[in-house]
């Protein structure tokens, strides 16, 4: 009966028992329906928050590819640990490349809910590293006999106490560490003529990085007519080429706009560029080079795009791909020194910014022995910087030499690979020869099996490679180039290697750059790559 009485009767029910009950009975009856309505109410609440652990051994700021791979370091190398990766996303650790590359070319209509995707070899996977189930949560991590990976998302470090080594939270909590791991990447940049434009334009303006924004890409893609891309780099162009294959189903409109003369003009020497700008045109994208824009306005539901040189270009949507801002937000409170120069934390040879603080990933500017100081924003650079800062956490003491690679693919049928110092300002020697049918992305991870190409280029194991004795393929600026190599040299010395269409010769790439020796003629240096063979 008790269980039915309700709030409005409690008082009531009190006046009742005190004519009936000795006092101790009534002091237990009155206990015990407190404690009654007190579970009914909580059984309508809300659910409370997870438990924060106060403590954890390993934290991890930041939940992307170096945060994670930095995790399955610690735990192979210390099966008991206990990792807590905090992370201002609502989305466990991810991969981003296929959110701008093969994402966008999925049959599957449901593709934004279930964020899978087929591989160009075929097979499916999902764009995240492990399955919910891989992860314990929070609020078990202190009590795990065995450790774990734990995730808190949705948070954001605000504040750094080195000396006190711990750290708060958005909403106040503390987590105090052992040690800890910055891998914080990067914010997108934009045009300063687009942030001062408005809200209006703002809000018709798509800064890409995350899963959000592929999916509100994707829904806008689908919604309005003309869609303008600003940047010519690695992401302007694989999503210029993602909607203009689109477009030719759909009308839509992709426009691309850039300051260089042609694709990836800071990157590729010119008449590579010229072809790829060429490409991109063939899949149905509007290219407008040279492009310095003046301002940004909102008339008559339409943005106007003002260049500097007069021209007006009318669209309904902005994507701005500008390039990444490294996310220094904690140098501040953590005494963390910034590289004026590259950006990002300044860390030793073993990744270390402090004694038990490590910085991976886009926000680590780290010393190259080969190449001096750089900042590296791949998807390679922090598979591997996060795994080494994870053994290293864990005593291993190792410097970090890798010459981390990077790939951009324009759809399935053209794609690089890239190694080194590739600035098109550098000179360039080229060598090409003409592709077959497997000089292509899907046939190269048809043949490999792997689909993310850098997972398999995450180790330094190149013997000495042996050339061909084929005779050699022809350097020249050719119309066709249909698979080649590409060598950037500085004081003589190759200091960057661009692999067009030709796959799984990454190690050879990165034996030459750590050598680092004078080639008298590069013409032989490029048979090791065997890029004239069937």
């Amino acid at each position: 009966m008790i269980m039915l009485i309700s709030p409005h009767l409690f008082s009531y029910f009190v006046l009742v028992t005190v004519f009936f009950f000795p006092p101790l009975q009534i002091l237990s009856l009155l206990v015990s329906l407190s404690h009654c309505l007190g579970s009914c109410k909580d059984k309508d609440a809300a659910p409370s928050p997870p438990k924060i652990p106060s403590h954890s051994p390993y934290l991890l700021i930041g939940g992307g590819t170096a945060s994670f791979a930095a995790a399955r370091s610690i735990r192979a190398r210390d099966p008991g640990a206990k990792v807590l990766i905090v992370t201002d996303e609502p989305d466990l650790p991810y991969m981003r490349p296929p959110l701008s590359k093969e994402l966008w070319f999925s049959d599957d209509p449901s593709v934004t809910e279930t964020l899978r995707f087929k591989q160009w070899n075929g097979k499916e996977r999902s764009i995240y590293f492990q399955p919910p189930s891989f992860y314990i949560n929070p609020e078990d991590l202190e009590s795990a006999e065995n450790g774990g990976v734990a995730v808190l998302l949705s948070k954001k470090v605000v504040h750094m106490d080195v000396r006190g080594n711990k750290v708060k939270l958005d909403d106040g909590t503390e987590i105090s560490y052992d040690k800890c791991l910055i891998a914080t990447g990067g914010v997108p940049r934009n045009l300063q003529v687009i942030e001062r434009a408005g809200e209006e334009v703002m809000s018709r303006t798509t800064l890409f990085r995350k899963i959000e924004d592929f999916k509100s890409l994707d829904k806008v893609s689908r919604n309005v007519k003309s869609v303008t891309i600003i940047g010519g780099g690695f992401l302007g162009s694989e999503l210029a080429c993602a909607l203009g294959r689109k477009s030719t189903e759909s009308g839509l409109e992709v426009i691309q706009m850039f300051p260089e003369r042609g694709n990836m003009g800071k990157v590729l020497p010119e008449y590579l560029s010229n072809w790829t700008t060429e490409k991109v045109k063939r899949e149905g994208v509007k290219i407008i080079s040279e492009a310095l824009v003046k301002s940004v306005a909102c008339k008559d539901d339409r943005l106007e795009i003002l260049l500097k040189d007069g021209r007006l270009v009318k669209t309904d949507h902005i994507v701005a791909a500008v390039g990444l801002e490294p996310n220094v937000d904690l140098a501040k409170s953590g005494g963390l020194e910034v590289d004026s120069d590259f950006g990002g934390y300044r860390v030793n040879a073993e990744l270390q910014a402090r004694s038990n603080i490590w910085v991976a990933g886009d926000a680590a500017c780290f010393y190259d022995i080969r190449l001096g100081r750089r900042r590296v924003e791949h998807h390679d650079h922090a598979v591997v910087s996060g795994r080494l800062a994870g053994e290293n956490m864990t005593g291993a003491s190792k410097p970090y030499w890798h010459q981390s690679m990077f790939w951009s693919d324009l759809g399935p049928d053209v794609g690089y690979e890239a190694i080194g110092i590739v600035d098109s300002s550098l000179p360039t020697v080229g060598v090409f020869a003409k592709a077959t049918a497997k000089d292509t992305p899907k046939a190269a991870t048809e043949e490999s099996g792997t689909g993310i190409r850098s997972e398999s280029e995450t180790e330094d194991t190149a013997t000495s490679p042996v050339a061909s004795t084929a005779p050699a393929p022809v350097v020249g600026h050719k119309d066709d180039y249909g698979k080649g190599v590409i060598f950037y040299l500085r004081d003589k010395v190759v200091v960057g290697i661009i692999l067009w269409n030709v796959f799984n010769r990454m190690p050879v790439a990165r034996k030459i750059i750590k050598d680092g020796e004078e080639h008298a003629d590069l013409n032989e240096v490029a048979k090791l790559f065997n890029i004239h063979e069937d």
